[in-house]
């Protein structure tokens, strides 16, 4: 999601009335502030939680919290909380886009954005991973074993023992409720991307009566065993593409022998290759390995519009040319990398809520196979493990109308997993599936309207009645290099 300002309202009209969240609790003090990229003030403040909740007077980490405060007089009592993705991502670091997103909204309502324990300014769990300007040579699964080695190590080496334990979602969703209760809101309104979608699943769980309304964007629910996943799902996206590349007429005419051409590159490998860096256009020269050709074609089709440039890079790359591979794998990050991601916290997650579940039987994509499983699970091997209660692989049924988004040609978190939560969820949770769209949907144009109806609308009946088929009508973009069929040269 792409940032920048959003329309502002005055600062005066916030100003000149109450925020009943500013004092509804001592415990959170909310104070005027200024967040990147954003063209108005928020409210930001610091809520301090046991890391322990077991030990509710031991260690206590600072867990910070911005609003972005609604400026109508008679505003709704329900805010509009984001769960972040990741795991590991920064909600208040989104600020920006969500602003600009849920602006229609945020007339109404407060906007919270919580930076869940482990992320952004709430204890943040950071591994200092290569720039993305860094050789290419340093993209090797041996590279980022021993970067996150270092990363265990400086993260368990500080207070108390044992710390990397507490950042599980469980433990999450009940810092959020706090944050909550400090708001003095009876209930609430969440919004959750990908990970969040998981948070989002728990905090339901865990606080139902609280649920206002929900929105699951990228649906990826606790038991999906996020490893094992990525392969099967991969996969499918991929051959999603191969097949329309081969069904349509344009495409087939300019690839026509796309998949031989991946087979024989797959087959080529390990090989040395030498291209320009794709940021700093500086000569390299690398061994490709199979897990790293696997990552560069993974990336792009988290979006469509970077997809549609798959077939003409893996062409070039079967004539020997990588630049354009490694310039499409290269653009969702670009000169940010991963966007700030806590990979600490991603691991705490990962390592205590799925890696245990994986298993070796398990189905496989039949080129992604077990590659980013191996990497999960040799990292996993000597990062500690939190405790997760039985019931947190439990779906609940959903006491409030629930919207589940699914981007068809999604790598990630593809429709068969939110469907299958729909089902769970029950009679207040309606799934919409937007065939061409690919990892998160709320993004498109649309949906701010869509999301604004949705959480506006007076009972669950007319929530679940919105109209979604703006986004459902989305076309799928033109495969790259290919003019469109009737267009002359």
């Amino acid at each position: 999601m792409s940032r920048g300002g959003w329309a502002a309202c005055l600062l005066a009209a916030w100003l000149a009335v109450p925020a009943p969240a500013a004092s509804a609790s001592a415990a959170l003090a909310l104070t005027p502030c200024w967040l990147k990229d954003m063209e108005s003030q928020a409210l930001c403040g610091v809520l301090k939680r046991p890391l322990d909740p077991a030990q509710p007077q031991g260690p206590q980490i600072d867990l910070h919290v911005a609003v972005l405060p609604s400026v109508a007089r008679n505003k709704r009592p329900d805010p509009v909380f984001l769960l972040a993705g990741g795991p590991g991502q920064s909600a208040i670091d989104l600020a920006a886009p969500m602003g600009r997103l849920l602006s229609r909204l945020n007339n109404r309502r407060d906007v919270v954005l919580v930076d869940q324990r482990g992320t952004g300014r709430s204890s943040p769990l950071k591994c200092a991973m290569p720039e993305p300007t860094a050789p290419l040579a340093e993209a090797t699964m041996a590279k980022q074993l021993q970067g996150l080695r270092m990363c265990h190590e400086a993260l368990a080496a500080q207070p108390p023992a044992g710390r990397l334990g507490m950042f599980t979602t469980t433990i999450a969703m009940a810092d959020l409720d706090a944050v909550r209760q400090a708001l003095g809101a009876q209930q609430i309104n969440l919004l959750g991307a990908s990970y969040g979608t998981r948070a989002g699943l728990e905090y339901m769980r865990q606080f139902p009566a609280q649920v206002r309304r929900l929105v699951l964007d990228g649906v990826a629910p606790p038991d999906m065993v996020l490893p094992q996943a990525f392969s099967v799902d991969n996969q499918a996206a991929f051959e999603r593409l191969l097949a329309h590349c081969e069904t349509n007429a344009a495409c087939a005419r300019r690839y026509p022998a796309l998949r031989a051409q991946w087979a024989q590159l797959l087959g080529s490998l390990p090989r040395e290759v030498q291209a320009p860096h794709p940021l700093t256009g500086e000569p390299q020269r690398v061994t490709l390995e199979r897990d790293m050709l696997l990552g560069m074609v993974r990336g792009p089709l988290y979006a469509p519009t970077l997809a549609a440039g798959l077939p003409a890079a893996i062409d070039l790359a079967a004539r020997g040319r990588f630049e354009a591979l490694l310039g499409l794998a290269s653009a969702l990050g670009g000169r940010k990398g991963d966007l700030g991601l806590a990979h600490g916290m991603h691991f705490s997650v990962v390592c205590a809520e799925d890696v245990p579940r994986m298993k070796a039987d398990a189905a496989q994509g039949r080129d992604f196979g077990g590659a980013f499983g191996r990497l999960y699970q040799e990292v996993c091997g000597f990062w500690p493990r939190g405790q997760v209660p039985a019931a947190f692989y439990q779906l609940p049924v959903a006491p409030a109308a629930t919207l589940l988004l699914s981007g068809g040609a999604d790598p990630a978190t593809p429709p068969r997993h939110g469907q299958r939560v729909a089902q769970a969820l029950g009679a207040k949770a309606r799934h919409v599936v937007v065939n061409e769209a690919g990892h998160g949907v709320i993004g498109l144009p649309c949906m701010r309207d869509v999301l604004f109806r949705f959480f506006d609308a007076e009972d669950d009946a007319a929530a679940l009645a919105v109209d979604t088929q703006c986004a459902t009508k989305v076309p799928r973009p033109p495969v790259f290099g290919v003019r469109p069929m009737g267009v002359a040269p």
